[in-house]
């Protein structure tokens, strides 16, 4: 079983799952998640001579929740990584993403290399820092109503996801598509006749009481710094992320319709070891196949 505690970082704390001895695997979560979404991972990965680390990260979970928006940066999620490494009394770990975990996975590959002994983006892929700020690109794409668009105005979606967390969670895991989408995120999903058949009642009212905690606010706050974060790293227009990397994702995520995998993607990982596509799987990736991740990583770890 991991062993819970907080560890200050980068001036917040950060909640931690921790289990097994070895070289160090730091695993990031998405939105809206914690670090309890790689339960089946931490148990399998510590067996196999790793010690893992899944962190609540910043505004997450038990971790801590700072009120200004700027304060959930891509330059403050990924020093809470290199941070926590440093904390943990290591040079170098494995730094592993789901979703936003993902893009935070990849990017501290990018601007802390030397830290990275290798990368794993699982969901999303790694994204080249394009001409136009991404809620530009977005709005043209999908239009205002599109989901990271709608989340920009402080207190709107925090208001609605937060005013039933378990209907929010159940729609958003089970992501039933609605036949006529209405406006807003949930909008897009209808209420599920039953859980889906990688979540138990007893997963969901864990989410259910983290996110009661801590709301949605924290989670919303990375959406709002999206054209931020392409201001900030203008000085990376191009760079490759050179560590060695896996990227892995389910056959049916809906992420691949607007983030693919694809030839501007893979130019920007040149030490990319292989792409892992997941089948009958969908956007929560290492909790709906967890055997075909937790493989996927070890057979990565074990090439390193």
């Amino acid at each position: 079983m991991p062993h819970h505690r907080n560890v200050r970082v980068n001036g917040i704390d950060l909640h931690i799952a921790e289990q097994g001895s070895g070289p160090l695997v730091v695993l990031l979560h998405g939105f809206p998640e914690t670090s309890y979404s790689w339960r089946h991972q931490i148990e399998a990965l510590a067996a196999a001579g790793h010690r893992v680390v899944a962190p609540d990260q910043r505004g997450y979970g038990s971790s801590d929740r700072p009120e200004d928006i700027d304060q959930y940066s891509i330059f403050h999620l990924v020093g809470d990584v290199v941070s926590l490494i440093r904390e943990l009394g290591e040079e170098q770990a494995v730094v592993v993403g789901h979703d936003w975990g993902s893009m935070v996975a990849w990017s501290t590959a990018l601007l802390r290399p030397g830290v990275v002994r290798g990368v794993v983006g699982i969901s999303v892929p790694p994204l080249p820092r394009g001409s136009q700020p991404p809620l530009t690109v977005t709005r043209e794409r999908f239009g205002d109503g599109f989901y990271q668009n709608y989340f920009q105005e402080p207190g709107v979606a925090d208001a609605v996801l937060g005013k039933d967390i378990a209907a929010t969670l159940r729609r958003t895991y089970a992501g039933v598509p609605n036949p006529s989408p209405e406006p807003g995120f949930l909008g897009l999903f209808t209420d599920p006749e039953t859980l889906p058949a990688w979540l138990t009642a007893e997963d969901l009212a864990t989410f259910v009481d983290q996110f009661t905690a801590s709301g949605f606010t924290g989670g919303l706050n990375w959406y709002r710094n999206l054209d931020r974060n392409w201001e900030l790293t203008a000085a990376w227009q191009d760079a490759p992320i050179t560590p060695p990397s896996l990227y892995i994702s389910g056959e049916n995520d809906a992420v691949r319709t607007f983030y693919p995998m694809d030839a501007a993607a893979r130019a920007i990982v040149p030490n990319l070891r292989g792409v892992v596509d997941v089948p009958d799987c969908g956007h929560w990736t290492q909790q709906e196949r967890p055997e075909i991740v937790t493989g996927a990583l070890l057979e990565f770890l074990k090439g390193l």
